[in-house]
């Protein structure tokens, strides 16, 4: 294969500067880089997509694309698709920090109604004692935990700045209302490690649904993105039933906007043809936790751990 020109590398270091980008900017780029439009050359667009993955596999990054859940929008960034101890040394966050944001994670994703964040109160709140199994390797075999001081020193000033910084590098997000939602980096990053801790998938998309509206039958797990849900019920002789259980679909939709397989020609040199949502879910729980927390600059490789799955019926029971 020739090797990438002056042309790929601006588009690759333009990702790689400004951190993920809005898919118009990116398109725009591309634009300016090629002096073609995105839309009448999509093919070339594809092309060129394709060809960056190629090389940058030999490297372990990826190009890839992802929607932010909370508002549809489609960004574009490079991810680290190795997580090791040498891949560890790339961050800016200290232990603590990076314990703090697995925290706050796995409290949004244990959100048994998909309402996709937790209020600022909470996420301060965050025990890093619970991440000492995962941040450290302190923990003796038959013996207690050893928390490090660190962790036990780790202030609450010292949280909201770690706070406003992690929403600064959009690795976590804020809400309209103040609240703490997942953020685009982490969109990005962190689909693979998603799937393998069947954090449940949008019937439509496949994709993890951190922000989505569910079924109202409690005993069905549909989940489905806001704007996956435009896509689905605004097609004539479609139902607004739950394609999982057949329940009545209530809540509002707008009219649909374009909502394309915006990141096909990215992930997969080889597109399949889509699986039965139920073996796409046994599938992805298969495969290997190789996503991190950044790419090259923030979080690097910060695996998370494995949680189990809260459904809306056992969050009642430990509410009460």
């Amino acid at each position: 294969m020739p090797p990438l020109s002056w042309r790929h590398h601006a588009l690759i270091q333009s990702v790689l500067s400004r951190g993920p980008l809005k898919e118009d900017d990116f398109r725009s780029i591309f634009s300016q880089l090629t002096g073609k439009t995105s839309g009448s050359q999509q093919q070339l667009f594809n092309e060129y997509l394709r060809k960056i993955n190629a090389e940058l596999s030999y490297v372990q990054f990826e190009l890839r694309a992802c929607r932010n859940q909370y508002n549809g929008d489609v960004y574009y960034g490079v991810v680290n698709n190795v997580s090791d101890d040498q891949s560890k040394l790339g961050t800016k966050y200290s232990v603590p920090q990076i314990a703090f944001y697995k925290g706050i994670v796995e409290a949004i994703i244990q959100d048994a109604e998909a309402g996709g964040c937790i209020s600022s109160t909470d996420a301060l709140n965050i025990r890093l004692e619970s991440q000492v199994h995962v941040a450290t390797d302190l923990q003796s075999q038959g013996g207690a935990t050893q928390v490090p001081a660190a962790f036990k020193n780790f202030s609450m000033s010292q949280k909201e700045k770690t706070l406003e910084q992690l929403v600064k590098d959009q690795w976590l997000c804020t809400m309209a209302d103040g609240k703490i939602g997942i953020g685009v980096r982490s969109f990005l990053d962190l689909r693979s490690w998603f799937r393998a801790n069947e954090v449940p998938a949008c019937e439509v998309c496949n994709e993890t649904a951190v922000k989505a509206q569910i079924c109202q039958n409690e005993a069905c797990t549909v989940r489905l993105h806001a704007y996956c849900l435009k896509k689905k019920f605004s097609q004539q002789r479609v139902g607004r039933v739950c394609p999982g259980c057949g329940t009545q679909w209530h809540g509002s939709t707008v009219k649909a906007e374009s909502t394309e397989d915006y990141d096909s020609n990215i992930t997969s040199q080889d597109p399949q043809p889509p699986e039965p949502s139920m073996k796409r879910r046994r599938k992805s729980h298969q495969e290997a936790n190789a996503d991190v927390v950044g790419s090259g600059s923030a979080l690097t490789s910060a695996t998370l751990p494995e949680r189990k799955r809260v459904t809306r019926s056992s969050a009642r029971l430990s509410a009460n």
